[in-house]
């Protein structure tokens, strides 16, 4: 069971690559980011968001134990939940700037002029945010058990998904 979360943490052996486990890591948060839109609805979207911290707090924590080091970069589990996160701005405005959603879902975003640019400005903005860790990125870090692992990474998540989201409404 040890070596299987272990796995999961590393996001499969994306966190094994040297030098920059952390951005290749990143990587592995497109793949959820497109299940998570499966249902094409915001609610279970940000449901889905809401529910992967607490499960990467939980196995991040392992890790740490497993590996006895306090957030060993081949761990990008944190990585891979925070990267839905940062598309919440942009999908919500999609959802609550639409007269009428129904007609438009999630995956919508995909079919919007330039979507590759913003998916590209996000990824550089959540590497920024990541590894820069200004003011309360770098604080909420110290939490124990897993979650100052996973909650940097989820508020590097949260500002980029609020500078793309006011981006995102005031182009479109």
């Amino acid at each position: 069971m040890e070596r299987l979360l272990l796995w999961i943490a590393q996001g499969g052996g994306l966190g094994r690559v040297p030098k920059i486990p952390g951005t290749v890591g990143t990587l592995g948060g497109f793949p959820l980011t497109a299940l998570l839109l499966l249902p094409g609805n915001f609610w279970a979207y940000l449901t889905g968001c809401v529910l992967c911290i607490p499960i990467s707090a939980w196995i991040c924590a392992r890790a740490e134990r497993s590996l006895d080091e306090k957030d060993p970069p081949s761990v990008v589990l944190d990585e891979i939940i925070a990267v839905p996160i940062c598309f919440l701005g942009i999908f919500g405005v999609m959802e609550f700037n639409d007269p009428d959603p129904s007609q438009h879902p999630l995956d919508a975003f995909f079919r919007i002029q330039n979507w590759g640019a913003w998916t590209i400005a996000l990824f550089a903005l959540f590497r920024l945010f990541d590894i820069w860790k200004p003011g309360p990125i770098n604080t909420i870090q110290k939490m124990k058990n897993g979650w100052g692992v996973t909650m940097d990474d989820v508020l590097a998540g949260v500002v980029v998904s609020v500078i793309l989201g006011v981006a995102f409404l005031l182009i479109q």
